[in-house]
């Protein structure tokens, strides 16, 4: 960027016009991005949410199946009760990249599935349900840990955005416009002097 200590030339002023016009393309630039990174946002909070509220159900729902688990077994029998088994149980994700932000979907992978379950000694439907609960609150946890990841990421992305776009707003693109109208009003009033001296000359 030209300083302020750049003599006010006409070579000057159209390098600060081309300054100008390519600021302004980057704003323009950085101003779509952060529509579309607030779009993106609003897109995965929705889903956030929707899981949010989905696992709060199933823990509602498994605090009244433990009760009757509890019933049914006693706490002592319970705590002794298979849980659902982990083995063959993975982490998979997926990343795809959106305008510079890697935004990443993952769930869990059951080599296994249900078969892998320990039998218990004393089954019951009670416990079965309780087993059951917790393995789809595991499942729909691993799907919103990938969601919130690129939540936090998007956000970081986005605030950098804002104030790159800010700083070229208010900061950057009226220093070019001032600099811009001091240096032409400058030149312009030099062409004001030359064309008095010229007549005064004509004149004398």
């Amino acid at each position: 960027m030209i300083g302020p200590e750049q003599a006010p030339t006409r070579a000057a002023v159209l390098a600060l016009k081309e300054e100008r016009t390519v600021v302004g393309e980057a704003y323009d630039f950085l101003d779509e991005k952060r529509l579309l990174l607030a779009a993106e946002l609003l897109k995965q909070l929705d889903v956030f949410e929707r899981l949010q509220g989905e696992i709060n159900t199933l823990y509602a729902t498994v605090r009244q199946r433990l009760v009757a688990a509890v019933e049914r077994h006693g706490l002592q029998g319970l705590s002794v009760y298979p849980p659902a088994s982990l083995e063959g149980v993975s982490l998979a994700s997926r990343e795809r990249n959106f305008m510079g932000v890697i935004l990443t979907e993952t769930e869990l992978v059951d080599a296994h599935g249900e078969q892998s379950e320990r039998p218990a000694c004393n089954p019951s439907a009670e416990a079965e349900a309780c087993r059951a609960l917790f393995r789809e609150i595991l499942r729909q946890s691993a799907v919103l840990a990938g969601v919130s990841g690129s939540l936090y990421r998007l956000l970081a992305e986005y605030r950098l955005t804002e104030r790159r776009a800010r700083a070229l707003e208010n900061v950057i693109l009226p220093e070019i416009e001032q600099a811009l109208n001091e240096m032409t009003t400058h030149l312009e009033e030099l062409d004001l002097e030359d064309a008095i001296r010229v007549r005064y000359q004509a004149h004398a």
